[in-house]
């Protein structure tokens, strides 16, 4: 015969239990992401009858893909507590360089023009993007450079010189010719694979790279424990500094790639190109439900904040709203979502006026050991 403990403790315990199970609050909290999309689709398919449609889909995709580019290399930054606000300039000078190239470099010592073809352009635009994102993190990690003031001036260097490359002009028709051999820029922004714009297929195969690394390589567990904490994580062997310089390397690469794509849609690269869209990745991040202050995120969440920052601005044209009120209801979104991971995270925080147990430091290592065991054998 059994015995059921009808207790206040024992209650509350059966309680947790099923809350565990099931938490409405909780579902609701961490995948507002994607429920904030489909209300979105759902929204602007009722007002506007040219939304739910398959090219129109098409077509936000492709714009959607700009943001979630930089938007997953923002993210490699935001996990381990950094922030990149040279990434809209990067995208701009590299956009520019691209078109410089494909106008064609004089030799004036030997009084040659040289015309190199698309896939050498791309390759030099990445390392220009790669650049970038080195002397970002070589001030971050090796000069103690706080991130903020580092990538703002970074994003001013960068803007000042692809305005000097212009003169403020912007490259234009940059289709190539047939005869010089530098045709086929264009593939980028037009072309389809299977139906499916390359921009796409590039964020596809952007964020499916960028998810086996933070889930399968060890690459991964190192930038979650130098964000969650770099002190802990120094002290259990993770090579922290290589592991913030990377990532600012990996994100003006990503920049680099936007930039190529956006330039390849317009036919033309301007200085001021990806003005702002720095505030458009970040935006994207957090309401993928990635932590400000580092250590957790991730690709899927990303991509779905891109796509709700997306989907919301394009249907806002659809339905003629005025781009004025576009930027408001963009910042709303954002502010809405920045309150939201301040409520699902504030309690994973221990008060700090507390003085029970071990400090949040040695809580904090013991966890990363936990959580990686390999960690731990370094350590030893």
């Amino acid at each position: 015969m059994s015995v059921t403990d009808t207790s206040p403790t024992a209650k509350r315990m059966r309680l947790g239990a099923i809350g565990d199970n099931f938490d409405l609050a909780r579902l609701l909290l961490e995948g507002r992401a994607f429920f904030a999309l489909i209300v979105i689709v759902v929204v602007f398919s009722f007002l506007s009858p040219y939304y739910f449609t398959v090219g129109n889909f098409l077509t936000m995709a492709t714009h959607v893909a700009i943001f979630g580019i930089l938007a997953v290399g923002m993210l490699l930054v935001i996990l381990n507590g950094g922030i990149d606000l040279s990434v809209g300039s990067t995208l701009g000078l590299s956009g520019v360089v691209a078109g410089f190239l494909m106008q064609g470099v004089t030799l004036n010592a030997v009084g040659v023009v040289l015309f190199p073809p698309v896939w050498v352009v791309a390759v030099l635009t990445c390392a220009l993007g790669a650049f970038v994102g080195l002397i970002n993190g070589v001030l971050i990690a090796r000069f103690k450079v706080p991130a903020f003031v580092a990538t703002l001036g970074v994003m001013y260097v960068a803007r000042g010189v692809a305005l000097l490359i212009t003169n403020g002009l912007t490259y234009n028709n940059l289709g190539g010719r047939p005869d010089l051999g530098n045709t086929g820029f264009d593939w980028l922004g037009f072309n389809r694979l299977l139906g499916v714009p390359i921009g796409v297929v590039v964020l596809v195969i952007v964020a499916v790279i960028g998810s086996l690394v933070l889930t399968r390589a060890p690459f991964g567990r190192w930038l979650y424990a130098s964000g969650g904490n770099e002190r802990a994580a120094e002290l259990s062997g993770v090579p922290v500094k290589f592991v913030q310089v990377t990532v600012y390397v990996l994100s003006g690469v990503c920049a680099a790639i936007t930039g190529l794509i956006l330039s390849s849609q317009l036919t033309s690269a301007g200085p001021t190109a990806g003005a702002s869209y720095e505030l458009t990745a970040i935006a994207a991040v957090v309401i993928g439900g990635a932590a400000l202050t580092g250590g957790r995120g991730n690709i899927r969440g990303t991509l779905l904040g891109a796509f709700v920052i997306g989907f919301l601005s394009d249907g806002l044209v659809i339905i003629g709203i005025s781009s004025y009120w576009q930027t408001v209801f963009t910042g709303a979104v954002i502010v809405f979502a920045v309150l939201l991971n301040a409520v699902q995270y504030r309690r994973r925080v221990k008060p700090s006026g507390s003085t029970d147990g071990p400090s949040t430091s040695q809580q904090q290592d013991g966890a990363a050991r936990k959580a990686d065991p390999a960690l731990e054998k370094t350590a030893g």
